[in-house]
């Protein structure tokens, strides 16, 4: 009876994979995610609100349970290898930040179910693509970041030493120069804001700000454009041959096939021929 019991909960399981796993039942749950991003958006609006916040309420609890749903059905389906995806795991916590109760505090929380709609980086193979690039560029990246650090920590305390007593709100400490060369460095209000009024005390400030913009706002931004698109390009090679390989393998299994069938047909070809043969010297005999 434990084995007959042992198959069922084996079927059923199987049942559960092959209906998680349809194409038709994936487009569904996407449908859902992006309906759902939708609704959290419209629930923002106050005149939304006033008009159908009890219907977004219902429809957001009605999307919660088939999200919970979805879940329960894949940690049933796979057991623990369900913990073996990153995505499961994030849409695990996902959910169940949703399911908080909706209390001051707390209800921020529950509207990072928007984050749902990053699975579709999962299935579009040109998204999963960047994802990749992004995350192998990621070592590189912090090559960059540490040369960017220490450039921004060397013209941090230059500032401070330089500009700090005369422009103590933007250079006056060590976190204040570093603060306000980041803004310089993005080129947000970096000449009228800051180098400018600095300049007006300091005429040669410009030999001071103009080197660090060339070395942090364009080098440093052409480094990382690089790596990017290196690791992409790195990327897309490996996926084509990755398809060559397939595209082998197949030619190669189906040339297997053929010369199988070759060798089939040439055994064939000589039992006939043996059996002519003998039915020729029977007669002559």
């Amino acid at each position: 009876m434990s084995d007959l019991t042992a198959e069922q909960r084996f079927a059923s399981r199987a049942w559960a994979r092959a209906f998680v796993e349809r194409r038709s039942v994936t487009n569904a749950i996407l449908g859902v995610i992006i309906f759902n991003a939708v609704t959290l958006g419209l629930s923002t609006s106050e005149a939304v609100q006033a008009h159908v916040g009890g219907l977004l309420s219902v429809v957001d609890r009605l999307v919660l349970a088939i999200f919970v749903l979805e879940l329960a059905l894949k940690l049933y389906a796979y057991g623990l290898r369900f913990f073996s995806s990153a995505w499961n795991i994030f849409d695990l916590i996902v959910v169940a930040l949703g399911l908080l109760p909706d209390r001051q505090g707390l209800s921020a929380l529950r509207g990072l179910r928007v984050l749902r709609a990053m699975r579709l980086l999962s299935v579009i193979p040109q998204m999963r693509a960047v994802v990749q690039a992004l995350l192998d560029a990621l070592p590189g990246m912090g090559a960059v970041i540490v040369m960017i650090s220490i450039v921004f920590y060397i013209f941090a305390v230059m500032a401070t030493l330089m500009y700090g007593g005369a422009f103590p709100e933007w250079f006056g400490t060590l976190g204040r120069s570093l603060y306000s060369l980041f803004q310089i460095m993005t080129l947000e209000s970096w000449s009228m804001g800051i180098v400018r009024p600095v300049m007006e005390v300091y005429p040669t400030a410009w030999a001071f700000f103009v080197p660090f913009i060339v070395v942090t706002a364009f080098s440093v931004l052409n480094l990382f454009i690089g790596l990017l698109v290196n690791t992409m390009q790195s990327a897309v090679e490996e996926e084509t041959e990755a398809e060559i390989h397939k595209l082998r393998d197949l030619v190669k299994s189906e040339t297997d096939v053929v010369d199988g069938h070759v060798v089939e047909l040439r055994d064939e070809i000589r039992a006939l021929r043996t059996e002519i043969a003998e039915l020729k010297g029977a007669r002559n005999g």
